[in-house]
């Protein structure tokens, strides 16, 4: 099978490489406002948010309500888990950072647009997933902070919840809520002009990552970052999306879900929005030096999961389509 590098994916690491050339444009001294470029473009993304949202299907798939539980319990709560048993491990201030950099990427939410195409892809239950997709994200606004807040003051002296929860109303609540009142005025909008706001989306997203991986590099904050490191990085990622895909599967098995239901509880499950992890990072982490750590683990994490339940997807199409032939 001919593997395919995603665009986006290919993107990032362009972005990082800019932003190991040229980490001065991302400083605080630079003329280009890019925090607050970066603030308006999260603003944006979440009122387009709201405007995609329609509350006919949440409401219509309600129904279906042990599929939604797990989703959620192995996004918020089963992912977590995974990760704080390893806290007791740690011994240095690097493992923390990185520990730190790993339990932030269990605390978000799942993707979106990626979860519905895959389940969609694998011939799952593509209504359930568009209802999961769209819920996590909500979940996530509240949960995610919460979350993080049990062990982000060990690394951030000034972490403040006030300051968090007033950035995530005037940012990302506010904003989905706008989305949602003038969404039967402007939702043919987001409608005709879908695949431009998805480039929009993707380019904020770049520009947070710019940021965050320039003050990283200006500050030499990758130097303590060895490549044995980054195969470690990588390894962990791996045994943490194996281990929550196969225990969402096997619960899924046990609650007597049939095979639709449970390629969408597995996929769902276990994807991670980069989306919202970086306008998160950028709310809950501020300017820590940082910054570029935080996030490694969840790009790495994103690439993988694009990689590997795109090949699932596929596989279990074409065993579908060669039972259905038997």
């Amino acid at each position: 099978m001919k593997m395919k590098i995603d665009k986006f994916v290919l993107s990032i690491i362009i972005v990082v490489g800019i932003a190991y050339f040229f980490p001065q444009w991302g400083s605080t001294q630079s003329d280009i406002p890019l925090d607050t470029i970066s603030d308006i473009g999260i603003s944006l993304i979440f009122f387009f948010y709201g405007l995609k949202l329609s509350p006919n299907k949440l409401k219509a798939g309600l129904k279906n309500w042990k599929l939604h539980v797990l989703v959620h319990a192995s996004t918020f709560l089963l992912f977590p888990f995974l990760v704080l048993i390893f806290r007791p491990m740690l011994q240095t201030e690097e493992q923390e950072l990185l520990w730190l950099a790993f339990f932030f990427l269990a605390a978000l939410p799942s993707t979106v647009s990626s979860s519905v195409v895959m389940v969609s892809m694998a011939k799952g239950n593509v209504p359930a997933a568009i209802f999961n997709a769209s819920i996590s994200g909500i979940i996530g606004i509240v949960l995610t902070p919460i979350w993080m807040g049990l062990f982000v003051q060990d690394a951030q002296s000034d972490f403040d919840f006030t300051d968090i929860y007033i950035s995530l109303i005037l940012q990302i609540i506010i904003p989905v809520i706008l989305g949602l009142l003038l969404q039967r005025f402007l939702g043919h909008f987001v409608q005709k002009y879908n695949g431009q706001l998805a480039l929009f989306d993707k380019s904020i997203i770049l520009l947070i990552i710019y940021k965050s991986f320039a003050g990283s590099f200006e500050e030499n904050i990758f130097g303590s970052v060895s490549v044995l490191d980054l195969v470690i990085i990588c390894f962990a990622v791996l045994v943490l999306f194996l281990a929550a895909y196969f225990l969402t599967g096997f619960v899924a098995k046990r609650l007597g879900f049939n095979r639709e239901d449970q390629i969408t509880a597995q996929f769902c499950g276990t994807k991670k929005s980069l989306v919202h992890g970086t306008v998160f990072s950028k709310i809950i982490f501020g300017h820590m030096a940082t910054m570029g750590i935080i996030l490694l683990p969840l790009m790495i994490y994103h690439a993988f999961q694009i990689l590997v339940l795109s090949v699932v997807a596929k596989h279990i199409a074409n065993r579908e389509v060669v039972e259905a032939d038997n």
